[in-house]
């Protein structure tokens, strides 16, 4: 049988087979690929590419690296003067929380990345940020230096100092994006990614906002919060960020969040509040002034008396106008937002304005599994754009997760053992992405690494590859109970050592979906509550492993390869030469082993009549 392995990369953000396209082939459309005639825009002056990507940070970086790859005529356009002009800025206290961990024990390239959370993906082997800082947590600055340097080197196609102020479509031509920068120069593409990032502040309104500072141009200058009373406002990273950095000369600091501080260690998604920065949970726990105090920031009235601020709540029910005991009754001194950040559509005419995610999604726009645009054809989004369809399940808001995104039995076993010890981009982006085995016994069989398992109705349409009969998904999963806010992942009885109860697994661990032929859409949009695929035709849950080691012989090895037997309708078992010979005396087939070793293509198992 054949062997076909290939990494389905589809540029970063897959682009439902965008990268396919070449000069002189037929789009997935059925149209032609040609560029915009100038005289037929309406903007004689009109600089056309096929790729226009808006922003280059991490991901507009990235996209640009696979589009050079592949020898796609594309730009990148960027307001600031360098690549990463967001890490110029943010995080205001200038360390990152995205683990720099240059030391495994091991030289498996594809493995370290597991725990580089930083590095983009390209074949220079110096463009490691691992190279660049033994930090755990290393500077923003020096992440700075790393993307100019992944620019530079790759050589990627950059127009610095180009603001794109205005993006549209023309009724004449509904086919391609224009785009206008603050000097009036025009651009125009067939397909426009846009890598911007979130980067607008959440400003809430409530009575006496204009007293309060933004966390995006709060003073770094420690003296001016030396002997104060601080309230913060926010619950997540930014805001505990800040309470860190301010804590060693305030008097003391309170934070309000509307509902419960989500921890990270507790729902093991990383956007949630890291350890790093969780000090003042600690000072607050153990009775050292601080606190975080929970209430509706939207219903609270800030007024000024003299050089100080007093907080009130409005309609407040709880404290039933006695306000002797309320928990900020003392007046602060100084007050900061930092309330997180949500995603510009300003820059939309319109008629192409993308729609929003809904619920906590709304600061994200709502995008397909291919990560198009729902309402705009061929209008793309890359990095932490595209963060509502993974939302607090797994790292496709970060750079360690948005840089990802033929075999007989005994070589799929191989290549998934491998691969489920190995590979970075399934770990990172757990229960987004997997590894897709298209099993055709007549022409072979496909390999595909970290394909969006959403897409797996469309496979057919957006690999090329024929997928008529049997399909296997392998992905890394939590446990369905184990973490969640106000979850214990710490509690007795979390984890499970017996195979027959993988099922029951709580930490991060492969699973693997067996389907006799493609689900649909209706399947997909049917699928069992909490589950990332339709039920399968069959299911494997490989037993965790505290090591994150898949490869023991028993415990992993041997369940696998039942599993695949199954699924291959083969018995690749080892018997006795006694066995074998009963079953050759009293069967018309015998197992695979005892064809190929105890019979060795001879006895009555192979005689024609």
């Amino acid at each position: 049988m054949d062997v076909t392995r290939s990494r389905h990369v589809l540029a970063l953000t897959c682009l439902a087979g965008l990268i396919t396209l070449s000069p002189g082939q037929v789009s997935m459309t059925g149209k032609e690929r040609h560029p915009v005639e100038s005289e037929d825009t309406g903007f004689p002056s009109a600089k056309y590419h096929d790729y226009i990507i808006v922003g280059a940070g991490p991901s507009g970086l990235q996209f640009g690296y696979f589009l050079q790859r592949s020898g796609r005529d594309y730009v990148i356009l960027e307001k600031g003067d360098s690549a990463g002009t967001f890490y110029k800025t943010y995080p205001r206290h200038r360390k990152l929380i995205s683990i720099n961990k240059r030391y495994t024990g091991k030289t498996n390239k594809e493995y370290n990345l597991r725990h580089d959370w930083n590095s983009l993906l390209s074949d220079d082997e110096t463009l490691r940020m691992t190279r660049y800082s033994e930090e755990f947590f290393p500077s923003a600055d020096i992440y700075v230096q790393y993307l100019n340097d992944f620019a530079r080197k790759l050589q990627l196609q950059i127009q610095y100092g180009v603001n794109v102020q205005r993006i549209w479509k023309t009724g004449k031509d509904e086919e391609n994006f224009y785009m206008r920068d603050q000097n009036g120069n025009i651009f125009t593409c067939r397909y426009l990614v846009v890598a911007t990032g979130i980067w607008v502040p959440n400003e809430p309104d409530f009575v006496g906002k204009e007293h309060v500072i933004g966390y995006e141009n709060m003073s770094l200058d420690l003296d001016r919060y030396r002997g104060k009373t601080v309230l913060i406002l926010g619950k997540g990273n930014s805001a505990f960020e800040t309470a860190d950095y301010i804590q060693p000369v305030t008097n003391y600091i309170h934070l309000f969040s509307r509902s419960r501080v989500k921890l990270a260690w507790e729902t093991h998604y990383v956007g949630d509040l890291r350890a790093v920065n969780n000090g003042l949970i600690d000072t607050y726990q153990l009775k050292a002034l601080d606190g975080v105090l929970y209430t509706d920031i939207n219903n609270m009235q800030v007024t000024k008396h003299g050089d100080q601020f007093n907080i009130k709540l409005l309609n407040d029910t709880e404290h039933r106008g006695l306000h002797d005991n309320f928990a900020a009754r003392a007046p602060y001194d100084v007050i900061i937002r930092a309330l997180g950040f949500h995603f510009d559509d300003s820059i939309f005419d319109t008629n192409i304005m993308p729609n929003l995610g809904k619920g906590e999604k709304k600061k994200y726009p709502a995008i397909k599994p291919n990560y198009e645009s729902v309402n705009v054809k061929g209008l793309f989004f890359a990095g932490t754009n595209t963060h509502s369809l993974d939302f607090r399940k797994s790292a496709g808001g970060f750079i360690h997760g948005f840089r990802y995104t033929m075999l007989p039995t005994t070589q799929v076993m191989n290549t998934l053992l491998k691969r489920m010890n190995e590979a970075s981009g399934l770990y990172q982006m757990y229960s987004v992405l997997g590894d897709i085995i298209i099993i055709n016994d007549a022409s072979g069989s496909v390999y595909l690494e970290e394909v969006p398992v959403q897409l797996l109705p469309q496979l057919e349409k957006v690999t090329g590859h024929s997928a008529p009969n049997k399909v296997i998904v392998m992905a890394m999963e939590f446990g369905k109970n184990f973490s969640g806010p106000g979850t214990d992942p710490l509690r007795h009885g979390t984890a499970t050592a017996v195979p027959k109860d993988a099922h029951k697994a709580g930490f991060l661990h492969p699973v693997l979906y067996y389907y006799s032929h493609l689900p649909s859409a209706d399947d997909m949009l049917h699928r069992p509550p909490g589950w990332i695929l339709p039920r399968p035709t069959s299911l494997h849950h490989v037993i965790e492993d505290f090591l994150f080691d898949f490869s023991s012989p028993v415990s992993h090895v041997l369940h696998l390869r039942r599993f695949l037997d199954g699924v291959f309708g083969l018995d690749t078992r080892n018997y006795f030469a006694e066995s074998c010979f009963q079953m050759a005396m009293t069967h018309r087939s015998v197992p695979k082993t005892c064809q190929e070793q105890y019979l060795r293509g001879e006895g009555l198992a192979h005689i024609r009549t």
